[in-house]
């Protein structure tokens, strides 16, 4: 009969330093793991395993929602879905895209010794996929009063630049992370923050409208709850809790990198309903 022994895990002062993240004592797997290891640890519980599966499975809910299956998020059961239009493609994709590449390369990120910082965290960085928010934005979120003008021109391009600005930032982040720990982790902090503000202009210039004038939005609790969500996922991402409070604690369960891809995947699932909110009142 075939057996297969689960692998040992160590305590923070066993691994090495790259290791190692604040507030996280326990549940740690060996370096230089077999593949073998690395795939059996996604079904043991280890401080990894819920951050693999908080974003492989919503990357498969994203494909079920974009063909809008009956009985997927706001689709009745037994009812005929429209058709998603192209323009809204790249920013399916892109919700698509950021879950799978996170989630893979976690599974085989302890087979290295210090290659952690490569192949784990740093993949979950969110500036690739924004320019799929900018294409959907420019077409259905723009202020009316906006479409046509030199910003508007200027958003996507300046929205594909800013990407390659931040990716190489969250790239050149994690040759930092070991001697420059604090300064590594402002440039990831930066790749996320500096892109999505530029790229939610249009829709901080709505929902401030909206605020003043009391304008009849019907997306705007949408676009709110993402916002929201959003600004939650920055949070989180910057500041540890809970485990930096009670180290030892959230080392399995609700530590912030689990937290984190929740917020982060609530946030693009209020983005995309509120798109499609948008969507519907543009053409109608």
């Amino acid at each position: 009969m075939l057996s297969l022994k689960l692998p040992r895990l160590l305590s923070v002062h066993q691994v090495p330093k790259g290791y190692q993240e604040q507030g996280i004592l326990f549940g740690y797997r060996p370096p230089h793991s077999s593949a073998t290891d690395c795939l059996l640890s996604a079904f043991q519980m280890t401080n990894e395993t819920l951050n693999i599966w908080t974003h492989f499975v919503p990357a498969w809910w994203v494909p079920c929602w974009a063909l809008q299956c009956p009985g997927a998020v706001g689709v009745p059961w037994g009812s005929s879905p429209p058709s998603i239009p192209a323009s809204l493609h790249p920013s399916i994709l892109a919700s698509l895209q950021f879950p799978m590449p996170s989630s893979n390369p976690k599974v085989p990120s302890c087979a290295q010794e210090g290659e952690e910082g490569l192949a784990g965290p740093g993949t979950d960085q969110a500036p690739p996929v924004l320019p799929g928010s900018a294409l959907a934005y420019s077409a259905y979120v723009f202020p009316l009063e906006w479409v046509g003008t030199t910003f508007h021109h200027c958003y996507v391009p300046v929205a594909v630049l800013n990407t390659i600005i931040s990716t190489s930032l969250s790239c050149y982040s994690r040759f930092l992370e070991l001697e420059r720990p604090r300064l590594s982790k402002a440039c990831r902090t930066l790749a996320f923050v500096y892109p999505y503000l530029f790229d939610s202009i249009p829709l901080f210039y709505r929902l401030s409208h909206c605020a003043w004038a009391g304008c009849p939005d019907g997306s705007l609790l949408l676009h709110c709850s993402h916002t929201g969500w959003a600004f939650l996922t920055c949070f989180i991402f910057a500041t540890h809790l809970p485990e930096r409070w009670a180290p030892g604690h959230f080392d399995y369960i609700g530590h912030s990198h689990q937290v984190f891809h929740v917020c982060g995947i609530l946030g693009t699932h209020f983005q995309l309903e509120a798109i499609l909110l948008d969507l519907a009142e543009r053409q109608s």
